[in-house]
C-alpha cells in the first residue's frame, strides 16, 4: 500500500476544489485512502474547508453575473433564497373549506361516542353485553 503524505496531498487540494476523489485518482490511491489522511490531519482538513468555500465564492460570483445579465431563474432563485426578510419565499397555506380552519374530530370523542351507542345497543337488544376491541 502506498503511503501518502500531509506534503503528498496539500497542493492537490487546492487544484481539485477540495474533491476527495479527484486527489485519489492524482495519487493512484482510493477515496479512503485519502479521506483517512485528511480526517488525521488538521492541517488537510483546513485546506478542504478553505478549498470548498472558495467554490461557493465563484458559485456566488457566477450567480451575481448571471443576476446582473437579466437571467431571470438567477433573480428568483436569489430572491427566494436571499431575498426572505422581504417577502420573497414561497409558502403553502393549507385551510378548510372555503379558506376556513380545517376540521377535525378528537379520536377519543370518536371512541367514547362509539362506546355509548354499543352500551345503548345492548342495552336495547337486552343482549348480556355488546363488546368490541377498540384498542
Amino acid at each position: 500500500m502506498k503511503r501518502i503524505s500531509v506534503a503528498d496531498i496539500e497542493p492537490l487540494i487546492e487544484k481539485n476544489k477540495g474533491n476527495v476523489a479527484a486527489i485519489a485518482r492524482s495519487l493512484g490511491v482510493s477515496w479512503g485512502t485519502v479521506n483517512n489522511r485528511i480526517a488525521g490531519s488538521a492541517v488537510l482538513q483546513q485546506a478542504v474547508a478553505a478549498a470548498r468555500e472558495s467554490m461557493i465564492d465563484n458559485a456566488e460570483s457566477a450567480l451575481y453575473k448571471q443576476i446582473l445579465d437579466g437571467n431571470i431563474t438567477a433573480i428568483i432563485f436569489f430572491l427566494k433564497t436571499r431575498g426572505k426578510k422581504r417577502g420573497y419565499v414561497e409558502r403553502q397555506e393549507v385551510t378548510g373549506a372555503d379558506g376556513g380552519p380545517i376540521e377535525h374530530e378528537d379520536a377519543n370523542a370518536t371512541r367514547d361516542s362509539i362506546e355509548r351507542k354499543l352500551a345503548c345497543i345492548s342495552e336495547r337488544s337486552g343482549a348480556d353485553a355488546v363488546s368490541a376491541d377498540l384498542n
